[in-house]
Parts: C-alpha cells; sequence; structure tokens
C-alpha cells in the first residue's frame, strides 16, 4: 500500500480535535441506541434511571439494563474489535481488502462454533453451562481463526504476490464454508434453526456471563494489539525496513495473527459473522485521520468501527416497525458501498506495491 511514513504524521491538535469529535457523536449514537427500541421510554425517565432514580414503570428499568444496555456493549465491542483486527490484516498483508471476512478468518471461526454447536446438538449448551460453556464456544472460535491464519501464513511464505494470497485466504474461506454447509446439511432441525439465526448475526442475544467473557477475551486481544503497534508501524515499510529496525519480523506476524484470531473470533462466536466492518471502518479512519500512524489508527478504527456498529444496530431495528432485520445484512449494506467508493475513487489506497 502507498502510504506515507508513520513517523510523519503524530499526534497533533487536529488529531486531538478529531478525536474529541468522534467521542462526543459515539456517545451520542449510544445514547440513541439505548433509546430505541419497540417499547417507547422517554429519554427523561432514561436519564432518570441510569443515575440511580426510581422509574414511573419498574418494566422500563428492566427493559434498559436486562436488554437495551448488554446490546449496546456488545454493539461497541463488536465493532471495536473488528474493525481493530480488520486493521491489523491489511497491514500485514499490505493489501487493503484485506480483512477477517475475506481472508477467511470469519469462516474458520464459524467452522470451530459449528463443531461445538452442532457436534453438541444444542445451540445452547453455552447457555446451560455457564463460564464453561462460553469459553468452550470462544475457544472454538479462535482455534478455527487461527489455523485458517496459519494456512494463510504458511502460504505466504511460499507465494510473494500478495493479490493471490488473498485470492487463497478466499479459497479458505469458501472451504470451511463447504464444511459448515455439510453440518447443517446433516443436523437436527432444531439446531439447524438456532444456527441460522446466528448465521444472521445478532447483537442482543447474549446472557450477562457471555458478555463478561467476550469482554475478557477482547481485552487479551487489544492486549496483544497494543503491544504491536510499533511492529505494525515497521511493517507497513516493508519487510527489510522491519529487519533494519530490529523487528523479528515473523514474531510481530504471529503476534498479530494471534490478536486478529482473538478479536474476530470471539465476536464470530457470541454475535455470529458480522461482514464488512473489519475492511470499512480503517479505511475511513485513514481518510479522516490522514494518518498511517497506527498508533492514532487504532484507537480511531476501534472507535469509528464502534460508531458504524451502532448505526447498523439501528438501522436493523427499523425504528416505528417492531421489525428487527439480520444485523449482518445491515453490515454488508453500509460496508460495501464504502469498499467500492474506496476502489473506484482513493486509487491511493488500493495500490499494490
Amino acid at each position: 500500500m502507498d502510504f506515507e511514513h508513520p513517523k510523519k504524521s503524530g499526534f497533533d491538535k487536529r488529531t486531538a480535535f478529531l478525536f474529541l469529535i468522534l467521542g462526543l457523536v459515539l456517545l451520542f449514537f449510544g445514547m440513541l441506541d439505548i433509546m430505541s427500541g419497540t417499547v417507547h421510554i422517554p429519554a427523561r425517565d432514561i436519564l432518570g434511571i441510569l443515575s440511580g432514580s426510581s422509574p414511573e414503570n419498574r418494566v422500563w428499568s428492566s427493559i434498559l439494563f436486562e436488554f437495551r444496555i448488554p446490546k449496546t456493549i456488545v454493539a461497541v465491542l463488536a465493532g471495536a474489535a473488528l474493525a481493530v483486527s480488520g486493521l491489523q490484516m491489511q497491514t500485514v498483508f499490505r493489501n487493503p481488502l484485506a480483512g477477517p471476512d475475506v481472508l477467511g478468518v470469519t469462516s474458520g471461526a464459524s467452522l470451530g462454533v459449528a463443531i461445538v454447536v452442532m457436534g453438541f446438538g444444542n445451540f445452547f449448551v453455552s447457555r446451560h453451562l455457564g463460564y464453561a460453556g462460553s469459553w468452550m464456544q470462544i475457544i472454538a472460535a479462535w482455534i478455527g481463526a487461527g489455523i485458517v491464519l496459519t494456512l494463510i501464513m504458511i502460504v505466504s511464505v511460499r507465494v510473494g504476490d500478495i493479490m493471490t494470497i488473498l485470492i487463497l485466504g478466499i479459497l479458505f474461506g469458501s472451504a470451511t464454508s463447504a464444511i459448515v454447509n455439510l453440518m447443517q446439511y446433516f443436523s437436527q432441525q432444531s439446531v439447524l434453526k438456532s444456527f441460522v439465526i446466528w448465521s444472521m448475526g445478532n447483537l442482543g442475544n447474549l446472557t450477562a456471563t457471555q458478555i463478561k467473557v467476550l469482554a475478557a477475551s477482547l481485552l487479551i486481544g487489544f492486549l496483544f494489539t497494543l503491544f504491536t503497534l510499533k511492529m505494525m508501524n515497521a511493517i507497513m515499510l516493508g519487510e527489510r525496513y522491519s529487519t533494519s529496525m530490529g523487528i523479528n519480523v515473523k514474531v510481530a506476524r504471529t503476534l498479530i495473527f494471534l490478536s486478529t484470531s482473538i478479536l474476530s473470533g470471539s465476536i464470530t462466536a457470541f454475535c455470529g459473522p458480522l461482514a464488512f466492518i473489519g475492511i470499512a471502518v480503517p479505511h475511513l479512519a485513514r481518510l479522516i485521520f490522514s494518518t498511517a500512524n497506527h498508533f492514532i489508527l487504532i484507537p480511531a478504527s476501534l472507535m469509528l468501527g464502534a460508531l458504524l456498529m451502532l448505526v447498523a444496530d439501528l438501522i436493523s431495528q427499523l425504528p416505528g416497525s417492531g421489525v428487527i432485520l439480520p444485523v449482518n445484512s445491515v453490515t454488508a449494506l453500509l460496508g460495501i458501498p464504502i469498499i467500492i467508493w474506496v476502489i473506484l475513487y482513493n486509487k491511493r489506497l488500493v495500490h499494490v506495491n
């Protein structure tokens, strides 16, 4: 990718101002997401409940704390994790079209979940087993995502052309999807129905235990990301430059792959395969902040990913209709135009060295 040198773009007043605006917009849409739903709750009552006051209707408190706030938290976590994992993939493969879903990482995670779900014959086994079931489901997704990434990493050693690696990643994803389809074909009807609903994407169906496990696993993934920020700046400028900076490229790639597997695998395990957030958001972050510095791009992608997922969740609820659309379809409809626009009108970002 033809980006400017990361060190040329540091944290200045403009960057601070953009982060401030982005934070306020994110807070606004977070509140809007909490206020949205089939049951109308006045804004002043929501603020009162959040500040600890007794609501006029006790049911409102249950709706907020048991459904809407957890769903908003999950939307923020999902958008942030997918956007960061997408940025990591684009940096490692030096390809603006790389992302967890394009490279087959999401499909690998889906295969891990499918094995657990259909293998145990009940999609809600993780609910019955509490923390053990949740960790089992999420670790299965990590392993599935990690296997696909390992295959891609092995291929990338033998094949230098990054477009070929991208195509091979798509093929790996198709192969794992084919295995999942075969498992669905031979599964029981009740399990199949639950799995199909999961595959459409859902932000509001997680238990408190699952949210805690999800948050803990994402924390691990983000810690790996923080540890590799300097490495990503160097990798983006080429393997030879990274080596001259004293960076072990193989170790750096392994850490980044671990982070990506954990972040994208965790979200896929509980929310389903959410597409295009990981590809589209890093481009928005680069365009808005005009930088290639990952010390800025990572928090920018994190916040923009959370924001875009909140917007997707709001749209999926079709305000006033009482109908909830599959959030996976909404993220695709939001993300695809951004990617097409990047390809057609911003050739600097899609140029491959």
